[in-house]
This record gives C-alpha cells, structure tokens and sequence, in this order.
C-alpha cells in the first residue's frame, strides 16, 4: 500500500508549482513583499561599495598626511615630483574626517533601510503564507467531507489529518520562507557576481569555475531529498494513525491489557520514523561542510590572486575588500542553497501528498445536470442492485429488488454480512449500486443532486457520533435554526426529554469528546432526536435501540411507530421484537433476499425467519420491567 502511495505521488505533476499558484489568490501581499525584498537585497548590495569609499579615503587620505608631514624643504620637492598640488592635500585631510562621518552615516542609513524592509517582507510573506495555509486546509477539509465512503474505507484517519496539518505546514514553511529566500539568492548572486565582474573581471574569473560544481552537487542532492522526505511524511503519518487509533479507542485497550502491545507497536513505528530521520540527516551532514570547502576554496583563492594584484599595484585596498564582502554575499546564496533544498525537497513531498488528495475521485457526486429533488412522497424502489466495495471483489448484494411504498415500514433482517447495512447505505448513496438502479419516487438517485436527496432522508447510524458541544447543539445538527421547542418535541419523541432534564444544566449539558458524558442508550437517543428533527420523508434506523435496555427499546418504539406514520422507513434490528408490525420484513442470507412478508406470512412460509423468531424472542417478546438488563437476551445468529 505505501508502494501504491509513493507511486501515485511521485505521478502528481508539477504538485509544488500548482501549489506555489495559490500565491496569486493574494496579489497585493505578493507584490509587496516581492518589492520589500527588492529594496532589502538593493541596500544589501550598496554596502561592500561604501566600505570601498570608506577605507580608499583613509589610505589616501593617510598617504597625504604623511606628505604633509615631511619637513618644508622636501615636501614641495615631492610633491612636484607627485604633481599635487598642497593646498589642495591640505583641503583634502582637513575634510577627511568629515567624508568618513557622511560615509559611516550612509552605512547606518542603507543598513536601517534594509533592516526595515527585510522586516516587511518577512511580515508580509509570513501573513502570504499564513493565507495560503488556511486556503489548502480549507480545500482539503472540504475535499475530505466530500470524498466518498470508498475513499475512506481505503484511507486511515491519521493518513488524512496529518496531511491537512504537518504536510500544510511544511508547504507553508516553503512558501513563507523558503521561495522568498530562493528569489533572494538569485538576485543576491546574480547582482553580486554583475558588481565582480565590473570590479575586477581577472579576478571574478578565479572564483567563477567554483560555482557551477556546487550548483550541480546542489541539484543532484534536492533530487536524492526529495523522497527521503516524502518517505519522512509517509512514517509521521504512520506514527499519527497508530497515535489517533490509541486515542479513540483507549477503553478497548485498556479492556484488554494490550497496554504493552500498543506501546511496543507506537514504539517500532516511532522508531521507523526515527531511522527515516537519520538518513535525512546524514544527507545534510555531507551537505553543509561541503558548501563551507566551497567558500573556504574560493577565499584562498581571493586571497592569493588580490593580494599579487595589491603587491603589482592594479588593485586598491579598497577594491580589495569590497570584492571581499562581495565574494561572501556569492557565498551566502550558496549556504542558503542547503536551507532551499531542505524547505523545497520537504514542501514537494508534502505538496505531492496534499494535491493527491485534492485531486482524488470521488465515486460519487452530482453527474452534470443533476436536478433537484423536490417535495416526495417516498417510494423506495431497488430494481436487480449488485454491489461491490471494489471493482472486481465478490458481490455484497446480488440482484436485490423490491419495493417500499409511502409510509411503510421496511425491516431488514440477517446475520452479519448478510448486506442490510449495504442496502440503507445506497439509499442516501454513500455508494453507488454497481448494476441497477436504486429509485426515490421513480428518479434514480443518481440523477439528483447528493444535497436534496439527503434533505429528505433521517439516519441513525449503528455507531453513534456525537459532536463536542451541548445536548442542543447535537440534537439541532441538521438544523441549526430549529427553535427549542422543537428540539424538546424531537427529544420526547426519542424518550431522550426526561433523562436530559435530570441533567443540571438540562439541554445546554456538554456531552463531552465523542458524547464520553453519556451512557451508550443515551447517546442513541440523542442521535435518535437529531433524526427527527429533520421531519424526513424517509426514516432510516440502523439498530437504533441495539444501545438501550428492553424497557427504554418498548418506549422508542412507541414514539417511533407514531412518528414513522405516514414516512417510508428502513429499520435494522437484532432483535425481530422491534419489527413485529412492519409492513414488510425483507430476510438477507448471503447479499440476496431469500424471504419477504410481514410477520405473519413469514411465521407460515419461512423456515428462516421462524428459527430466528422461536430462538429469539420467544422469551421477551413482551416489554420487560424497567431495569431488567438487556444481557439477559440471546443474539440471533
């Protein structure tokens, strides 16, 4: 599977381009602090050329102080032999002191001035990519919400969040950081090298051989980074799920004492991530004393060649040590190469991984001219439906087909994997039938938009979910305008209204990560109000009352079988009590409907469903007290 994921992010073309593209999202924050690093890398230049000024006017300025100071007789014999002139040596030291203060204030003022603006382009491409970062986490969340239930049944939880987190942040560190700096050393060494060349061309040429090598070492190393680092994100996704896996089902664990097994599988997949690390750093470890030969060659050289031309006169002190400063600003850029080649390499990776999942299919979303599905009355037809999880993989239904009017109540019942959750799954299509059609008032649910055909539908789930926040806030998730006395309606309706009052803080009770303050019959009775609360045309129950004892089951049914009065409804049940008086029970064995009827029919003509009846129920097919526990059940078969 990790084999299939490097594949198909090495595929994604051009994923650090269409990534830097989020740039123009914000133009005005590009430009400016493309233009503040414009001005910073400017000042920068200007500098080495004031320090030339500076010391050419003490050496010189020296020279003719010495002049002045040699005794009368001989100083205008030199001086003619010099052709100066000592009125104007005289001026010229007299104003030395003065030349020296203007050029040191020109220094402080280029230096503040790119102080200023290196301040503002780093404010400003932090804020860029502060931006950009919201824009990928907001496309991904919402590409994720989108994304089909394949999808998920093939991707792990920690995979997903740690692409919407550490992968969105080390792209942003590339682009707050790294493409700014890149930029800046081009200009850098492009201005630097321009400056060199017009200094001292013989010069320039001495050094110039040096940098090509390092720029092809530079260039085969971001290449060998690039998968060290997307192998880096692969493992922390690793680590993250085994992280995320532990914390959501820490009771199980603990159940089971599998303390020490969980902590030595987090502990293998931490070191796995900590081998990975390494490699990268022993990368790294090669590359940065590499760029410190470079610049240490290139000063040798500077050293040697400058000081022949200083002894040969063809070269001022000055000169010297501008090109001097000018050949560490070449450097810089070379260092910061090692830093580039980081950022970069690390952001391709995780932009790779990033557009993967932005550019995922979706199995199932709104074909082109989709319509919207109005008011319905809620005739549920499945006509020949074969499904498949995977193309190629055996059916989970085969040829399955029937009919469920408006306002009646379909039970579904089988063993395990008999494929009733399969069937109330294609309704709301979380999948889409691999042959046939599933029909809602004679449309095709695939020919509708996914928003309306859901508006119409209710769904408790098998696995509760609840969100953080108040018992309100669950019940009204679908719609959060509903007014209070709605949500206290819906919850009377799932017998939810009493238990929730015995609360202190009555409906504005927080139910705590994942509704960990309630009890599981609780927490199911509040999914239960959540449903009804959307008054849908289809009611879908799958094992809703499986969390509740036998006497709370007896008052939701009550209050179910009144509400599902006049809704087309899909119930799952283990227990065939539940489903006594529903217009038709549909037995799966295998994906395929082997019986149909209601109780009654099912009694006289299926061997099936009177085993499960007479194993079952024959014991509490009446209400039990309150109290008495729901253990005290045997499950079906």
């Amino acid at each position: 599977m990790q084999t299939g994921r490097k594949q198909r992010a090495a595929q994604t073309p051009g994923a650090l381009g269409r990534a830097m593209s989020y740039l123009w999202r914000y133009p005005r924050l590009a430009i400016l602090a493309t233009v503040a690093l414009l001005i910073a890398t400017g000042a920068q230049l200007v500098v080495p050329q004031l320090v030339q000024n500076i010391i050419d006017t003490i050496t010189q300025n020296a020279t003719k102080k010495a002049l002045l100071d040699v005794p009368s007789p001989f100083q205008q014999m030199l001086a003619e032999q010099l052709s100066l002139d000592i009125g104007s040596l005289q001026i010229d030291v007299a104003n030395a002191p003065r030349a020296l203060l203007l050029a040191g204030l020109t220094i402080v003022l280029f230096s503040a001035a790119r102080g200023i603006f290196s301040f503002a382009q780093t404010y400003l491409s932090q804020s860029l990519s502060q931006n950009i970062a919201f824009d990928l986490r907001n496309d991904l969340f919402a590409k994720i919400q989108r994304l089909s239930f394949s999808y998920h049944d093939r991707n792990q939880t920690g995979q997903l969040m740690i692409r919407a987190t550490d992968d969105v942040e080390r792209l942003r560190i590339f682009l707050g950081q790294g493409l700014l700096m890149s930029f800046q050393a081009l200009l850098l060494l492009v201005g630097t090298l321009a400056i060199l060349l017009l200094t001292n061309a013989r010069l320039t040429l001495v050094v110039l051989p040096i940098l090509p090598i390092a720029l092809v070492v530079f260039m085969m190393f971001g290449r060998l980074a690039q998968p060290l680092f997307r192998e880096v994100q692969i493992r922390l996704s690793r680590v993250n799920t085994i992280l995320q896996e532990n914390m959501a089902g820490f009771k199980v664990v603990k159940a089971f004492a599998q303390e020490a097994r969980e902590e030595a599988r987090f502990d293998e997949s931490i070191d796995s991530l900590l081998e990975q690390n390494l490699r990268v750093s022993r990368a790294f470890s090669f590359l940065f004393p590499f760029i410190f030969l470079v610049a240490n060659l290139g000063q040798a050289a500077v050293l040697y060649f400058g000081g022949r031309e200083i002894i040969n006169g063809t070269l001022t002190l000055g000169e010297w040590q501008k090109f001097s400063l000018y050949l560490v600003y070449v450097f810089i850029p070379m260092g910061q190469l090692g830093m580039i080649i980081s950022f970069m390499a690390q952001a391709s990776a995780s932009a790779h991984r990033i557009f993967e999942i932005l550019d995922a299919h979706n199995e199932v979303e709104d074909k082109p001219g989709a319509i919207r599905l109005q008011r319905i009355q809620g005739r549920v037809e499945f006509e020949n439906v074969t499904f498949r999880y995977f193309p190629g993989g055996e059916p989970v239904l085969s040829n399955v087909s029937f009919v469920a009017e408006p306002g009646q109540t379909v039970a579904l019942l089988g063993a395990t994997g008999s494929g009733k959750t399969t069937i109330i799954n294609l309704i709301p299509r979380f999948y889409d039938a691999s042959d046939g059609r599933v029909l809602i008032d004679g449309h095709d649910v695939r020919d509708v938009t996914l928003e309306s055909l859901r508006e119409h539908i209710g769904i408790v789930l098998q696995e509760t979910t609840l969100f953080s926040g108040t018992i309100r806030e669950n019940i009204a998730f679908g719609r959060p305008d509903a007014t209070d006395e709605e949500v206290i309606a819906a919850a009377r309706a799932a017998a939810a209204h009493d238990f929730i009052m015995s609360f202190p803080e009555g409906y504005d009770t927080p139910v705590g990560e994942r509704g960990s303050t309630l009890s599981g019959g609780q927490k199911q009775r509040v999914a239960i109000a959540r449903a009804l609360l959307m008054q849908p045309t289809i009611l879908i129950l799958d094992d809703s009352t499986s969390s509740v004892d036998l006497q709370t089951e007896y008052e939701i049914q009550q209050a179910l079988d009144r509400l599902m009065a006049g809704r087309t409804s899909f119930v799952i049940a283990q227990r065939i009590s539940t489903v006594l008086n529903a217009d038709q029970i549909l037995v799966l064995e295998g994906g395929r409907i082997v019986d149909r009827g209601t109780h009654e029919e099912l009694m006289e003509e299926s061997a099936i469903y009177a085993e499960i009846y007479h194993s079952q129920l024959e014991q509490d097919a009446a209400p039990m007290p309150a109290g008495d526990s729901v253990a005290e059940e045997t499950e079906h078969v």
